[in-house]
């Protein structure tokens, strides 16, 4: 295309703005409710608050510092940052649709990878886009190429906001626009840096069994042991913090007790700790002796409670009472719970232990939640009390809730306020149980606040987002983990082992569920947690759909798995292994024909794996005393998906004798002959019931027959 011709396209679109100083930043974005119009960012400032146009819940504050921008190059920026906010894209970079409008997430998103391109220009003298020549990018892309600091997807970012930023040039003044031609002549990025990025180079890694199985273990813990005791600590620290905080905010207006009443209170309150072996609550001195807290002792008594107490008639009988004075504030909840034969907590629960405790019990009900949905991060954070519901009818726990990706309009544009997912999750009982707890342990609308203590709870800050974000869950995670590793030691039960992998964070879990799910381990959470049922269960719902993501991270793993059994196969094949059943001979072809085109195939994309599981070739699975080479119009078992869903999958608990899918090799029949023994050594007694003795020889019959129709199969080949 000739340079008249982009000079054609780039003239000045009708209907264009261009901003001035007093303009409101997000003059043309959709507001969250309630929103403040006079305190909303404008033009002029240095400082961008983009919060108000922010909807998810668990998003951090969100702003744009041009303080950061060399002051040359700042208006520019500006007038680049208003358009990319308030105007539609005008096309012209790769995934961006003419018309749609960038989010402020992934606005935001952008400005690191913007900020470097604009300092890198300022270093080499550019004080004006104009100023940029096909030269200058061509130093920019050499600079970037030579960092060997640099990851490629940076590199790849950087490419792209140059692209992005020239794609808005007919948006802007003359003197900001870049040249007219494309950056490095509109070349492809993989071709510009030779290398191709793959989009699972940042792949999130999944959580390694070893961590995995004893995380869930504490967190279930948590909710159906530990829950009682935690939920009845806190209402009481709750009622007590009530109470000392009433009394502060009416002091110096407080009426006086009634004579009498606090030492009749004190005295009722003493006779309970006499009774009870219980102690005054107390608190280190700076010397290092132990004093009463009078502070607590007022929350107790519901009177105001300060150190010049121990002076009046009510406090000399604490004093004098002869109870012992324990470094501590310690609640009167009991502990009930126990694991294995020792309570679960070392002694009572202290008052500000109990927030703590409370936090952890949300925590596990995240990890519970997040890690047998399926859903995403975001969504988690983003569901509100009341989204469980159960029908009885289909006996299915459904989840309702918000999504926010891939949440768009008929032009493309992103709906801000994210759109009610048309299908719910369908969970596991499990889920819907945390679920429960965690309306039990707070009355926000959010079913995971920043605080959970409403007088903890965020004012007076930028941030428009109630949830937890995910830095916090983060934070939350491994003080999860350091808790339980703690009480582990204690109780002699198994500790949560460092992941190799790295920290844990909320984005883990998503496909750490697809393994577990495809690989079925055996253990501890695997006796609590039937994975084939949560299968079952995600495919009915929001998570089997292909929107979702789900499925692209389960047949990724779908994918690893079946390699590795066919390339067990193929050589168990090449050493002679014996196979028999109706389907010995398409298992036979398939084992061989796949390791041949697939072996050492390389997956860039969870969406790549999922097409290619709907090749035949990959349908062998694996069961116990049997292998099915799966043809869904043959099946005699339940499907799992539909006949045409690519990623149906045979039920291989329910296998069917006579299925014409069945193929058995010597590794099964393995399995059918200490099968065929144990059901010998049944029958030769001869205590057993008539009836179950009747039983198993039928099945011992039929496991016979099976076992000679192999070795007579093995003998004609």
């Amino acid at each position: 295309m000739s340079i008249a011709a982009h000079e054609e396209i780039f003239t000045v679109p009708d209907g264009t703005e261009w901003p001035g100083p007093d303009t409101v930043v997000l003059l043309h974005r959709e507001l969250v409710p309630e929103v403040d119009l006079g305190k909303l960012s404008r033009f002029a400032h240095d400082r961008w608050h983009l919060n108000e146009a922010i909807f998810e819940e668990d998003a951090k504050s969100g702003s744009l510092n041009f303080a950061a921008i060399p002051a040359p190059l700042r208006l520019t920026a500006k007038h680049y940052y208003w358009q990319q906010i308030n105007a539609d894209s005008p096309g012209g970079i790769r995934r961006t649709r003419m018309g749609s409008r960038s989010s402020i997430r992934s606005i935001l998103g952008g400005w690191a990878a913007f900020k470097d391109v604009i300092l890198w220009l300022h270093d080499h003298g550019i004080t004006a886009l104009a100023q940029v020549d096909a030269a200058v990018l061509d130093d920019y892309l050499i600079d970037l190429d030579d960092d060997e600091a640099m990851s490629l997807e940076r590199k790849y970012r950087r490419a792209a906001e140059v692209r992005r930023l020239w794609s808005y040039r007919a948006l802007l003044p003359e003197q900001m626009r870049l040249p007219v031609m494309p950056p490095w002549g509109g070349d492809a990025t993989r071709e510009l840096f030779g290398r191709t990025r793959s989009s699972r180079e940042n792949l999130t890694y999944r959580i390694g069994e070893a961590t995995m199985q004893p995380l869930l273990s504490w967190a279930l813990r948590f909710i159906e042991d530990f829950v009682d005791d935690i939920m009845a600590a806190h209402t009481e620290y709750l009622l007590l913090h009530d109470r000392g905080s009433n009394r502060r905010r009416v002091l110096g207006t407080l009426e006086r007790s009634a004579t009498g009443q606090i030492e009749a209170a004190m005295a009722t309150w003493l006779e309970h700790l006499h009774a009870t072996g219980g102690t005054l609550p107390g608190k280190r001195r700076p010397d290092g002796s132990i004093g009463v807290h009078w502070r607590h002792v007022g929350r107790v008594l519901n009177c105001q409670g300060n150190p010049s107490m121990a002076t009046t008639r009510a406090g000399k009988m604490a004093l004098a009472s002869g109870i012992d004075v324990t470094d501590g504030c310690f609640l009167e909840t009991p502990i009930t719970a126990t694991v294995g034969c020792l309570p679960w907590h070392d002694g009572p629960i202290e008052f500000d232990e109990a927030r703590q405790l409370a936090r952890l019990l949300s925590t596990a009900c995240f990890i519970v939640l997040s890690y047998l949905s399926g859903a995403r991060p975001g969504e988690v954070l983003n569901l509100r009390r009341g989204c469980v519901s159960y029908d009885p009818v289909t006996e299915l726990h459904l989840v309702t809730g918000v999504f926010f990706k891939n949440a768009v309009d008929a032009n493309g544009n992103k709906i801000p306020a994210g759109m009610l997912r048309r299908d719910p999750w369908v969970v596991v009982a499990t889920v819907a149980h945390a679920v429960a707890v965690l309306e039990r342990l707070h009355d926000h609308e959010l079913l995971f606040p920043s605080q959970i203590e409403a007088h903890r709870r965020l004012r007076n800050t930028r941030r428009g987002g109630k949830a937890r974000t995910s830095q916090m869950i983060a934070k939350d995670l491994a003080a999860f983990v350091d808790w339980s590793n703690s009480t582990a030691g204690r109780l002699g039960t198994e500790p949560i082992p460092a992941d190799r992998s790295g920290p844990l964070n909320a984005s883990r879990f998503r496909r750490t569920l697809a393994w577990f799910i495809r690989r079925r381990p055996r253990g501890l959470v695997a006796g609590a947690i039937q994975y084939g049922h949560v299968h079952t269960r995600l495919l009915q719902g929001y998570a089997g759909d292909y929107d979702s993501g789900f499925s692209d991270d389960y047949a990724f793993e779908d994918f690893l798995v079946r390699m590795e059994e066919l390339a067990e196969d193929e050589k168990a094949l090449a050493d002679g292994e014996k196979v028999s059943g109706p389907a010995a001979g398409p298992y036979r072809e398939r084992v061989t024909a796949a390791n041949w085109r697939f072996g050492g195939h390389v997956l860039k994309t969870g969406r790549e794996a999922r097409d290619l599981m709907a090749n035949p070739l990959l349908k062998i699975f694996h069961g116990q005393g049997m292998t099915c080479v799966f043809d869904p119009q043959q099946a005699a078992c339940q499907l799992r998906g539909t006949k045409d869903d690519p990623l149906v999958t045979p039920d291989i608990d329910d296998c069917r004798p006579r299925c014409p899918n069945i193929a058995r090799t010597d590794r099964d029949i393995d399995v059918v002959r200490a099968k065929h023994s144990e059901l010998a050594e049944i029958i030769a007694d001869v205590l057993a019931p008539p009836i179950r003795h009747q039983r198993d020889r039928h099945e011992m019959e039929r496991l016979a027959t099976i076992l000679t129709a192999h070795e007579d199969d093995g003998a004609r080949r």
